[in-house]
């Protein structure tokens, strides 16, 4: 069966269905890690791909998304340099009432209003301004990480936007330091 484009499953028509345990057969996700590169170091910068309007993601969507950005980051920055984050769970399953093809297929298909259908994949379902993935890095590789991201905000079916938040990590030793 060809798997349906993605412009099908972008809108929010239908309340979200999660119920895993009462639906047999969902395929598996597709994402393989939500955290890479360097997890233990702190890094000062902190750029964000936001959602400009609420969407479902496609679990193949963001592990396409997420494979992009991790590339880029590893070639560009270094695995020491980086620690990218996904912040959305594809939880809500989506459903398909499959449609018969071919000669004579106006007579067989016409089925039930309203089917219930069966499910082809998950879905992350966003909001307006949510944030999908986060990286952060140090300032001296923000603009290769700025790239990087802009990439993988090409493979989202909603138009994204980069948010940058710089934090000083070095605050909380220098207060430490001066209470004694």
């Amino acid at each position: 069966m060809v798997r349906k484009p993605g412009k099908m499953y972008r809108n929010l028509a239908k309340k979200a269905y999660t119920r895993k345990e009462y639906m047999g057969g969902i395929p598996g996700s597709k994402i393989v890690q939500f955290d890479m590169g360097n997890l233990s170091a702190e890094f000062p910068v902190e750029v964000n791909i936001c959602v400009e309007e609420s969407c479902q993601i496609r679990h193949s969507a963001l592990e396409a998304a997420r494979i992009s950005i991790n590339r880029k980051l590893m070639k560009d920055v270094g695995r020491m340099n980086f620690h990218l984050k996904l912040r959305v769970f594809p939880h809500h399953v989506l459903r398909e009432n499959k449609q018969a093809t071919g000669a004579g297929a106006d007579r067989v298909s016409e089925g039930m209003r309203l089917a219930f259908g069966k499910a082809v994949g998950t879905a992350a379902r966003v909001q307006t301004g949510q944030i999908i993935f986060t990286t952060f890095t140090t300032a001296q590789y923000l603009e290769k990480t700025k790239m990087a991201m802009r990439s993988g905000g090409h493979k989202l079916p909603s138009h994204s936007y980069l948010t940058i938040l710089e934090k000083d990590i070095t605050a909380p030793a220098a207060i430490e330091q001066a209470e004694p």
